[in-house]
């Protein structure tokens, strides 16, 4: 029993109440609920779970970091593998970004999707690589994680919110869901922190044509005509 624990520790899969967690670099996401929740930021290196359904404003949830690792790594590259959709280039130009440093891959199965991330992750050539990926296991994981250290790149992971099946070995895992105010955003686990209740993240002030203006607190609704 003692060198199974001994093994876990080794492999930082085991804290000790008492102990005091190591606290990662991290960089802002962009928004201060977000940055709250997630003490300071995404972290600098690593592979990032999202599970969400598509087009709910995902990407626009990542953008402001995007655009700040952007500002820090000017000749590296954005990259873009298996996206469920076309990338929108006007958007990314109207951000900021030089769209000569952004790549669009497009595997055709999910094991040359994932060979592609790996390989893009620990070139060093890329500050972030996102990755559409359903059906990504705990050893393939593992994988992408030790190739975005040895990049120093961050990897984002996006799945379907109803294909979460299990946990990943990953250091953060946010489950998302749309919302009249942007996107109500959940924390399901995070290294050297505890997961969170779900919050808003508010997206009125970036984007208000696509979000919808908060109600009064003192507006009272209508009763409905069939109510006694």
């Amino acid at each position: 029993m003692n060198k199974l624990i001994d093994l876990l520790q080794h492999q930082n899969l085991i804290w000790a109440g008492k102990a005091t967690p190591s606290t990662p670099n991290v960089t802002s996401s962009g928004f201060s609920a977000l940055d709250e929740q997630l003490g300071g930021g995404f972290p600098d290196h690593g592979v990032i779970e999202i599970a969400s359904d598509t087009g709910i404003g995902e990407i626009r949830l990542l953008l402001p970091h995007l655009q700040q690792r952007q500002q820090l790594h000017r000749q590296r590259l954005l990259v873009f593998i298996a996206a469920p959709g076309q990338i929108n280039g006007q958007l990314l130009s109207a951000s900021g970004f030089n769209l000569k440093q952004v790549l669009l891959i497009s595997p055709s199965s999910p094991k040359e999707a994932l060979w592609a991330s790996e390989q893009c992750l620990k070139s060093g050539a890329c500050y972030a690589v996102m990755l559409w990926s359903n059906r990504l296991e705990i050893h393939q994981a593992k994988r992408l994680q030790l190739a975005s250290e040895t990049g120093d790149s961050i990897q984002f992971v996006l799945k379907r919110q109803r294909l979460n099946r299990i946990s990943l070995p990953v250091p953060l895992s946010l489950s998302c869901a749309p919302h009249q105010q942007g996107i109500e955003v959940t924390v399901n686990k995070r290294k050297g922190g505890w997961p969170s209740q779900p919050f808003t993240v508010n997206m009125s002030e970036q984007w208000p044509a696509l979000t919808t203006a908060s109600l009064p607190d003192n507006l009272i609704p209508f009763p409905h005509a069939n109510a006694v």
